[in-house]
């Protein structure tokens, strides 16, 4: 069976929600401070497929399918979110995507649907080896997918491998934040990137 796309598979995740969680969603979609901003009258008293359909024409399926997680994440629908990563999970690192390239995807992902993500993959490696955890914290609190308060709970831990272990139990479950984290990681540490490419 064809994977979903990605428009379709956030708008069966909206659907899921109940009417209280999808006024939710919305109220979060609408209060979020980074262009682009969403428009309250193209959001308010708007079915799923409108929102959905907004959410892909205003930031690009990928960064559409990361918001949509963030947002449900945020609301405590983890249950929907977990659905639609499986959803799309297929979809986004299949061969032949865009984000591929020689060594898999550019934000990390594999090539293969049925390979590891970098991130899962190479766990002890980056858990050992990164050492400047804040950049991801600051990267992860930006972009909204995770609060203040583990923010600052993570932060407060005496080393990077506490650190790096806790994001490890928490946000990086999520496919979006591994993207993020690949990104600073090729930002950041680059030599460490190529040196785990190397390895078995």
């Amino acid at each position: 069976m064809a994977p979903k796309t990605i428009r379709k598979a956030i708008a069966d995740a909206l659907e899921d929600l109940s009417k209280s969680d999808y006024d939710k969603f919305c109220y979060y979609l609408l209060s979020r401070e980074e262009e682009p901003k969403v428009r309250r009258n193209k959001v308010e008293d708007r079915g799923f497929l409108v929102v959905a359909d907004l959410l892909v024409r205003t930031f690009t399926e990928t960064r559409a399918l990361a918001i949509t997680l963030q947002i449900l994440r945020e609301i405590d629908c983890n249950e929907v979110a977990d659905t639609l990563e499986k959803d799309t999970r297929a979809n986004s690192s299949k061969p032949g995507s865009a984000a591929e390239s020689s060594a898999g995807g550019s934000d990390g992902t594999p090539s293969g649907a049925e390979e590891e993500h970098f991130v899962d993959k190479h766990q002890l490696q980056l858990i050992n080896r990164v050492y400047h955890v804040s950049s991801l914290l600051d990267e992860l609190l930006q972009k909204k997918f995770i609060p203040k308060e583990f923010y600052k709970e993570t932060m407060a831990l005496p080393t990077s491998e506490a650190q790096m272990r806790k994001l490890y139990l928490g946000p990086l479950q999520s496919t979006a934040c591994k993207d993020i984290f690949y990104k600073v990681l090729e930002k950041d540490n680059p030599y460490l990137i190529e040196d785990l490419k190397k390895m078995k």
